[in-house]
């Protein structure tokens, strides 16, 4: 990518990661990636490493992992503990599974209200309409303010 490991500006590391220069900021904030020392009279540079360290984020990210996890990986990224990235990716794939489980339910309730809104003939009650009505929680009061 480069010839000196610590060239890039940040607006050409956002550009070389994918992301925008806010994203940058914020995995700083948040202890995702280190924020280079300014020289004096100079601008941080940044390198291939982190350019490779926020594309592992958001490959974590994709994978639905929350940044709080994804420190947790980039912490045993070192490649001696995959027992323990196994398990926090483990906790994530459960996770996903019961995610599923109710897509599928959700799936499978919506197309049964689309296919009973497609055979309602005249001046009936859409049952889609009339289906949330009947699933509406009650009305909570609200706190003014």
């Amino acid at each position: 990518m480069m010839n000196d490991p610590e060239t890039l500006t940040i607006g050409a590391f956002a550009k070389a990661a994918g992301v925008n220069v806010e994203t940058i900021r914020f995995y700083q904030r948040k202890g995702l990636l280190p924020e280079p020392d300014r020289p004096i009279g100079g601008i941080r540079r940044y390198g291939s490493a982190d350019v490779d360290r926020v594309k592992f984020v958001k490959s974590a990210q994709r994978l639905g992992f929350n940044l709080d996890e994804v420190a947790e990986l980039l912490k045993l990224e070192d490649g001696t503990h995959c027992h323990e990235a196994a398990d926090v990716a483990a906790a994530r794939l459960a996770d996903v599974r019961l995610r599923l489980t109710d897509l599928q339910r959700m799936e499978s309730a919506l197309s049964q209200l689309v296919k009973a809104c497609s055979s309602s003939r005249g001046k009936v009650t859409c049952p889609l309409i009339a289906s949330l009505h009947r699933h509406a929680p009650a009305d909570k009061p609200h706190a003014e303010g």
